[in-house]
């Protein structure tokens, strides 16, 4: 499979806003580039007003932090950029500075396909502030996005209940790599397949499709398309019934089936892409069993999303098989997932760590200090709680988690308690440490972790909160320093 260096070009460092350079030339102006500092990537809100999120984008993450560097010809553009005054942004000892820059940051991040909420760190930066600070953009970009297709894959998935679901999403996906992006997370979420070619050669991604409207509608008549189809894919035929009246399409269909038969080749079934696809699909089926088609599938699309999905099969629909477009592609009903990067903490000049907070008038805005683990609890392998906790702090024997909402909510954890630390290394020194894990490894590891969690936290509509809070020394530190800052 291949690597961003190979979809895009060797380094994609000016994947950032203006911003962080301008930044990083201060830390460099004022001696500060290098000081130590943690930062942590997280998101504040459930998508799709769910209960969850599958942490999607780490892999290609790596790629990009692993070709990391500014070329002398991103150097050379950063040189051409001026001031309001004609004179030139950057002086040329910063941009010399950059050049020979080399990655040397430690990087923590849950596995990818984690299951994960909101207000816990799915990934921690941890090296000079300047190198920190240039990460931020491309980090948020690659994870924001792969994290919210994936999910809005793996709720699609769960309403088809283990039906296959395939991803139909190139042609109204946002740009390339948006395409290209939102076929891997799709796939990582729970989709069978891609109709994106290009996205199954680089990932490795089983590619499915039938035909369009426009190859019966270049025939004179439907028998005859269908027939000139099945000539020339035998072995592949999944007939469109629906550019005129779709049961007599399906009649069609099951004659050249027939002849297909004769031939030695089985037809694999139909698909419905407009109309009522419950009403449809039930009659359809009738049509097919009756003419001695029962493995034939039914394969449905037109505008679907988990809540028609869930709804076709509470009517009783037929289909075995959906295909999915824009609704999950562009995860058209949340188009961002709002992923932020936050500063929580920096080494003094002593080499003591300060924690950091970001003030807000609203609490939701309000960062958590420090450096940050996450400890998921579980009982009898189903995750029970999470707790956010300051890596620098000794945690007692029983932890008790308090709730950053309603602080008289807690829960308590004895040293017997079953617990897993989800942030694990992936870089040190800039260097790669964890093994690179295959596409469908990690696929494998987003379904686990999704039956993992209890029905509650899963289901499509209001959907309990699972307890996520900060351990109780790290939620008395961030409460003090909101109050010291609050009466300054």
């Amino acid at each position: 499979m291949m690597s961003l260096k190979n979809i895009y070009r060797h380094s994609l460092s000016l994947l950032t806003d203006l911003y962080q350079v301008t930044m990083a030339y201060g830390y460099w102006k004022n001696r500060s580039a290098d000081r130590e500092s943690t930062f942590h990537l997280f998101f504040r809100k459930n998508p799709f007003e769910g209960g969850y999120a599958v942490a999607t984008g780490l892999e290609t993450a790596i790629e990009f932090l692993e070709t990391f560097e500014f070329s002398e010809d991103d150097v050379g553009y950063l040189k051409s950029l001026e001031g309001n005054d004609g004179e030139p942004i950057f002086e040329s000892d910063f941009l010399r500075y950059l050049a020979e820059m080399k990655l040397s940051v430690d990087i923590d991040a849950v596995r990818e396909g984690t299951v994960v909420f909101p207000h816990e760190p799915i990934l921690r930066v941890r090296g000079p502030l300047i190198q920190a600070q240039l990460l931020e953009t491309a980090l948020l970009n690659i994870i924001n996005f792969q994290t919210l297709i994936a999910t809005k894959s793996a709720r699609i998935c769960r309403a088809a209940v283990g039906q296959d679901v395939l991803e139909f999403g190139l042609r109204r996906a946002q740009g390339i790599d948006g395409a290209l992006s939102a076929s891997r997370a799709a796939y990582i979420g729970g989709a069978a397949a891609t109709s994106n070619v290009l996205a199954g050669k680089l990932f490795g991604i089983p590619v499915k499709g039938t035909h369009a409207h426009s190859w019966v509608m270049s025939f004179d008549d439907e028998m005859a398309a269908f027939e000139s189809y099945a000539d020339a894919m035998p072995n592949n035929c999944v007939f469109l019934v629906d550019t005129f009246d779709t049961l007599d399409g399906v009649k069609k269909a099951i004659e050249v089936g027939k002849r297909l038969r004769q031939r030695g080749n089985e037809m694999v079934g139909v698909r419905l892409d407009s109309g009522d696809l419950a009403f449809l699909s039930i009659e359809a089926r009738k049509l097919l069993d009756d003419a001695g088609f029962p493995d034939a599938l039914i394969i449905a699309s037109n505008d679907l999303d988990e809540h028609l999905i869930e709804s076709l099969r509470h009517q009783g629909a037929k289909i075995a098989v959906w295909g999915v477009g824009t609704k999950l592609a562009t995860a058209f009903d949340q188009p961002a997932l709002g992923g932020v990067y936050k500063l929580g903490a920096l080494k003094d000049d002593s080499g003591n760590w300060v924690p950091k907070v970001k003030l807000s008038e609203q609490l939701i805005k309000v960062s958590t200090p420090g450096v940050l683990q996450v400890r998921r609890y579980f009982d009898e392998e189903v995750a029970r709680a999470d707790m956010v906790y300051n890596e620098l702090s000794s945690l007692p024997d029983t932890c008790v988690i308090v709730d950053p909402h309603d602080p008289s909510r807690r829960r308590e954890h004895g040293p017997d308690c079953e617990f897993e630390d989800l942030l694990k290394p992936i870089l040190r020194s800039g260097k790669l440490v964890a093994e690179k894990t295959m596409l469908a490894e990690i696929r494998e590891r987003a379904q686990q972790q999704v039956s993992s969690f209890h029905e509650s936290i899963l289901r499509l509509d209001n959907p309990h909160n699972y307890p996520v809070g900060l351990e109780q020394q790290l939620h008395q530190v961030k409460y003090e320093m909101v109050h010291r800052l609050r009466r300054q």
